[in-house]
């Protein structure tokens, strides 16, 4: 094509283009037909072919001078660029596509593509309907590797991916659509088939095919671990081999800090790091040495309390670099360094948060469901933040209330077995609940039997315990608690109390609870009384009492809790065969200068009292038949 200047095109054919070219040399025009060729192969047998048509000479036949072959590797080399462009974009971010196949890969103009119909996690584990899609297009999975038929994702998941689509494109020439489709299935296997259409491709002469003999089973292992990165498939076939892309290009060819100066840069004070952070805040590799190097600094160098920049610069970095975990882990354990240290110094300290700051620690949770030691780390931020002055209401008014609570229930459900990720749950439950006033009371309808799974789960926690009756104390003075639920709730609450008698949380928690449920339900009442084993549950009470007698706080919620057990007639004689008269009446001397603790004792003495005058009077009537006939009206007081 050298000696010709293309003029125009005409009007394109079944089998090819018409160009009408000029000889470079002499001037004279003529036409050339371009017939594209799958591969080598196909060429030089339509080559063979044709070159007949070379001696033909006749007056109403046009003649033909030359035939000859050029080659445009550089499409399937630039578009390969462009898709490994994109997923080396996708991977940096923590994106996986999840579902990359030939059908996926638009082509917008000629020589230039786009990767679409990215999939997330929730819609490619609907085993439903992937059933269906299955029956529809039997081909649709064939693309997919080994470990993503069984639901499980990550970026080497594309890598297989995008080794079945090079393999479909260099031996399309050779296999038909249905023994692609076999291959590419009898992959996950083992490399068997692989090895045979290597060798045929090295037979056809199918241009590059050294390199993709390289490539491919590097790409097409079937442990994920094995395969290389979308870097690694960069590196072999645009460094090690001749290919080109302008993409690539690039991308081998973007700015680089020298580990050098980068060591200077970060090895010095918190304004020169923040500064590195910004200059360079498109590069996550940059942002994660600096944050770790901030998480290595002495608090006297990081300015606590409030250093408003690093905060600010730190929650700005996991925004932006959002779906790379490393990022965000080392993110949270800096900001709740940060944190600790300033409430350490001063307990009352409000942090510098607002409904954006939520917002964007919620996104990240939804980012990495999965990821159980983050999830632990945001839930403790959350908690901290959600435990400042209105920010219920705050979190209510925007929204994010109900999302904080859908979250936290899925955890619960999904990770059962997680300790630390319970008890943080718990805790942000509390934060969340603890000042609460709730209109929309539906998004916490799951929440009371999660509680009760995980105190079960964990019988001899005593955090999860304390943590867990703090939450259904909130729980009871919302009204949340179902009322078949009252009953596996005091139970909790009781053997929680025995678990840890000493701790003051716990069984302030724990007689709160109760108080709020008996307040409603007698059955509750009962429960609180008689143990699960039969034993006395008010004997526990008094053994309370006595560990915690001279604590104000205790002795007010057991005497609150007692108040409400004595609301019930049946259970006054309970309260009265154990003592409890002499505790309220105890308790009333000892506290007398707290008048709602000498209310809650009045409440229960009096009842008491009340309880006793049918039996004297019952005592004092005169035992004749004449006189029992004629109390039909009420006794008179003695």
């Amino acid at each position: 094509m050298e000696k010709y200047q293309v003029l125009y095109r005409l009007k394109p054919g079944a089998l090819g283009v018409n160009l009408v070219v000029q000889e470079t040399e002499t001037k004279v025009k003529r036409v050339i037909k371009q017939v594209e060729c799958i591969d080598k192969h196909q060429a030089n047998e339509a080559l063979e072919e044709l070159m007949p048509l070379l001696q033909l000479q006749h007056t109403h036949i046009a003649t033909y001078r030359e035939l000859f072959m050029t080659w445009n590797q550089e499409w399937l080399q630039n578009v390969l660029g462009q898709v490994l462009d994109a997923l080396e974009y996708l991977h940096q971010l923590g994106i996986t596509h999840r579902n990359l196949k030939p059908s996926n890969i638009a082509l917008v103009g000629g020589n230039h593509c786009r990767l679409q119909d990215l999939s997330c996690h929730k819609l490619m584990v609907d085993e439903a309907k992937w059933n269906i899609r299955a029956e529809e297009d039997p081909s649709h999975k064939s693309w997919m590797a080994p470990e993503a038929l069984a639901f499980s994702f990550s970026p080497r998941s594309d890598i297989w991916s995008l080794g079945c689509i090079i393999l479909d494109m260099v031996s399309c020439s050779f296999l038909e659509a249905t023994e692609a489709l076999q291959l590419r299935k009898s992959l996950r296997e083992g490399p068997g088939g692989l090895r045979a259409v290597l060798k045929t491709m090295g037979e056809r002469r199918i241009p590059d095919t050294d390199t993709f003999a390289s490539l491919l089973p590097l790409m097409l292992q079937v442990r994920p671990l094995d395969r290389i990165t979308v870097r690694d498939v960069i590196h072999v076939a645009f460094v090690s081999s001749s290919f080109k892309s302008s993409c690539i290009a690039l991308s081998l060819h973007q700015q680089v800090v020298p580990p050098s100066i980068m060591d200077a840069l970060l090895d010095s004070s918190v304004a020169s790091i923040l500064e590195v952070m910004q200059h360079f805040s498109s590069r996550p590799e940059v942002q994660l040495r600096s944050l770790q190097r901030l998480l290595t600094m002495r608090e006297d160098e990081l300015g606590v309390p409030w250093p408003m920049e690093l905060v600010e610069v730190v929650i700005t970095t996991m925004r932006q670099h959002e779906r790379l975990l490393d990022v965000q882990l080392c993110g949270c354990s800096l900001l709740l360094r940060i944190l600790g240290q300033a409430l350490a110094q001063d307990a009352s300290a409000e942090a510098p948060w607002n409904n954006g700051t939520i917002a964007s620690l919620l996104s990240i949770l939804r980012s990495h469901r999965e990821a159980q030691q983050l999830v632990v780390m945001v839930y403790s931020l959350l908690t901290i933040i959600c435990s400042q002055v209105s920010t219920s209401e705050e979190l209510q008014k925007a929204g994010l209330f109900e999302h904080i609570l859908e979250h936290v229930a899925e955890q619960l459900s999904s990770f059962p077995g997680n300790r630390d990720l319970c008890v943080s749950s718990l805790g942000l439950l509390w934060a969340l609940l603890v000042d609460a006033v709730i209109v929309n009371k539906a998004p916490l309808e799951k929440i009371p039997g999660l509680v009760v799974q995980v105190l079960t789960a964990y019988p001899v926690d005593v955090d999860m315990a304390e943590a867990g009756c703090g939450v259904f104390w909130l729980l009871s003075l919302l009204g949340c608690i179902q009322e078949q639920q009252f009953e596996e709730v005091v139970a909790l609450c009781l053997r929680s109390i025995r678990l840890s008698q000493d701790r003051v949380l716990l069984v302030n928690n724990a007689c709160r609870g109760m108080a709020g449920l008996a307040k409603v339900s007698e059955l509750a009442a009962f429960r609180v009384v008689v143990l699960e084993d039969h034993s006395s549950g008010l004997a526990l009470l008094r053994d309370l009492y006595q560990r915690h007698r001279d604590d104000p706080d205790v002795v007010q919620n057991l005497c609150m809790l007692l108040a409400h057990l004595a609301r019930y007639r049946e259970i006054l004689p309970e309260l009265t065969s154990n003592g409890i008269g002499a505790l309220a009446q105890e308790i009333r001397g000892r506290f007398s200068s707290s008048l709602e603790l000498v209310s809650y004792a009045d409440a229960v003495l009096s009842r008491l009292q009340a309880a006793e005058l049918p039996s004297l009077q019952e005592q004092e009537r005169p035992h004749h038949p004449q006189a029992s006939g004629l109390l039909t009206g009420p006794l008179p007081r003695p």
